[in-house]
C-alpha cells in the first residue's frame, strides 16, 4: 500500500472542526491523493471555536470559517454536512450515519472534539447557555445589553474569556468558580489568582469557592442561588464547567476509551488506536505520552502538530529527524494575551518571576526541569523560552539569571 491510495475505500475524518481540517491537510500534504471525507453533525462549514467566546459573542465577527468551499473542492474533499456518526463496524470497516447512511472507509480518523457539561436539574429557561457552537454563540450574543446583570459559571477559559467579553460590553458580571482561584485546575491556584486579579481590576465580582445551585424564573431566568447561599438577581446566565469527549458513539465498537468519560480516545504516540485502521487526533484524543500514561490537550495549535504527526504515520512519510513539539496556548481577555508554552501543569512547582501587578510571568518546574512558562502580556518572555523546555533545563539555573 503506498503513501498515495488506501484498498477497500477512502479515508474518512468523523468530526468537521479544525483537527479534522489539519488532519484533511496533513494528509494531501503527505502525498495521499485518494478519496478523503469529513463528516459533521453540523450544517456549517468547518468553522473556528475560540473566536466564540470573544470576536462573535462581541458581535465583532460572524464568521469563523476555517476554509471557503471551494479549498475542498480544489483538495476533492467530500464534505458530508448537517450528519452525525451514531456508530462503526470494524470488522467490516463501515461507519454508520444518522441519516441511515453507511460509508466504508479504509481508515478512519476520529476528530468528534468536545460537547459542554450541563449542571444536572436546572430547569429549561431562556436566558441561560452553553457555549460550544456559533449557533449557541449568536443566541448568547442576542440576549447581552449594556447594563444587563450576567452569571458566568465557571472561570475556565471560555469562563474567563465570556466575563471579559461581556464587561467590554457594559454587562454586570459575576463570575463563580468552586477552585480557589480562576484557572486553578489549569494553571494552579497561585498563577489563577493573578487572572483573577486582572478581572476584579476590570469590574468582575469574582467569587471563587462556590458554584451554582439553582436557577429561577417564569419562562426567563431572573434569579440564581449560590452554593454558599447567596441569591443573585440575573438577567443571562452563562455556563461554562469544562467539555467531555464526544464518544458516545463509538461505545460497543471495541475502540479503547479508557474507564472514564473524561479520558477520550486511547492511542499510541501518532494517533493509532487499538485498531490499526482507526486514528484519533485533536480534544477528543489522548495520545499516549512520554510518562507513559494517556494525555489529552485541548489547545488549538495542539490539533495542528497531532494532524501532521499522524498523517505522516498514516501514508508512511513521518520525518524521524522532526524536531519535538513543544505545547503552547493562548487566550485573549482585555486586550492581553495569556500564554503558555510547555506542558503546564497544576501540581506543578510555580516561580513567579515578573508582577508588575498586571503583567506577569511565571515558570513551571517539576523535579527540578522547566516544563512550562505562563505570562500575562509577556510574549517575548514566554515565546523565547521555547529551547528551554525542550531541553529540560533546570530551573534554579534560570531562576539565578531571573530579573529581580
Amino acid at each position: 500500500m503506498t503513501s498515495s491510495e488506501k484498498v477497500g475505500g477512502p479515508v474518512v475524518i468523523v468530526g468537521a472542526g479544525l483537527a479534522a481540517v489539519r488532519a484533511a491537510e496533513e494528509l494531501r500534504q503527505s502525498g495521499y491523493s485518494g478519496e478523503l471525507v469529513i463528516v459533521g453533525g453540523e450544517p456549517h462549514l468547518p468553522y473556528d471555536r475560540p473566536p466564540l467566546s470573544k470576536e462573535v459573542v462581541r458581535g465583532e465577527s460572524d464568521d469563523t470559517t476555517l476554509r471557503p468551499r471551494e479549498f475542498y473542492d480544489e483538495r476533492r474533499i467530500d464534505l458530508r454536512l448537517g450528519v452525525a456518526a451514531t456508530g462503526i463496524d470494524r470488522g467490516g470497516q463501515v461507519l454508520f450515519l444518522a441519516d441511515g447512511s453507511e460509508i466504508a472507509y479504509a481508515d478512519l480518523i476520529i476528530a468528534t472534539g468536545l460537547r459542554p457539561r450541563r449542571i444536572p436539574g436546572l430547569p429549561d429557561l431562556s436566558g441561560v447557555h452553553v457555549l460550544r457552537s456559533v449557533d449557541e454563540s449568536r443566541a448568547l450574543r442576542a440576549d447581552l445589553r449594556g447594563g444587563a446583570r450576567a452569571l458566568v459559571v465557571g472561570a475556565g477559559f471560555v469562563g474567563c474569556e465570556l466575563a471579559a467579553s461581556m464587561r467590554s460590553l457594559g454587562l454586570d458580571v459575576v463570575l463563580v468558580e468552586p477552585q480557589p482561584a480562576p484557572l486553578a485546575a489549569v494553571l494552579g491556584a497561585k498563577v489563577g489568582a493573578l487572572v483573577g486579579r486582572m478581572h476584579t481590576e476590570e469590574g468582575v465580582d469574582v467569587r471563587v469557592g462556590v458554584g451554582l445551585t439553582a436557577l429561577t424564573g417564569e419562562g426567563r431566568v431572573s434569579g440564581a442561588v449560590l452554593s454558599d447561599a447567596t441569591q443573585l438577581e440575573v438577567d443571562v446566565v452563562a455556563i461554562g464547567i469544562g467539555s467531555v469527549p464526544v464518544t458516545g458513539w463509538l461505545e460497543g465498537s471495541g475502540i479503547d476509551l479508557g474507564s472514564d468519560p473524561g479520558d477520550g480516545v486511547l492511542c499510541d504516540e501518532v494517533g493509532r488506536t487499538n485498531d490499526p485502521h482507526v486514528w484519533a487526533v485533536g480534544d477528543v484524543a489522548a495520545w499516549r505520552h512520554e510518562s507513559g500514561g494517556h494525555k489529552r490537550i485541548e489547545h488549538w495549535s495542539n490539533a495542528g502538530d497531532q494532524a501532521k504527526i499522524l498523517a505522516g504515520a498514516l501514508t508512511g512519510t513521518s520525518d524521524p529527524n522532526a524536531p519535538t513539539q513543544v505545547p503552547y496556548f493562548w487566550s485573549d481577555q482585555y486586550g492581553l494575551k495569556i500564554q503558555a508554552l510547555g506542558t503546564v501543569s497544576a501540581d506543578d512547582d510555580v516561580h513567579v518571576i515578573k508582577d508588575d501587578g498586571r503583567k506577569f510571568v511565571a515558570y513551571y518546574s517539576r523535579g527540578g526541569a522547566l516544563t512550562a512558562v505562563v505570562g500575562l502580556g509577556s510574549a517575548g518572555a514566554v515565546m523565547k523560552m521555547r529551547a528551554k523546555i525542550a531541553a529540560g533545563t533546570p530551573v534554579a539555573e534560570l531562576l539565578e539569571s531571573a530579573p529581580a
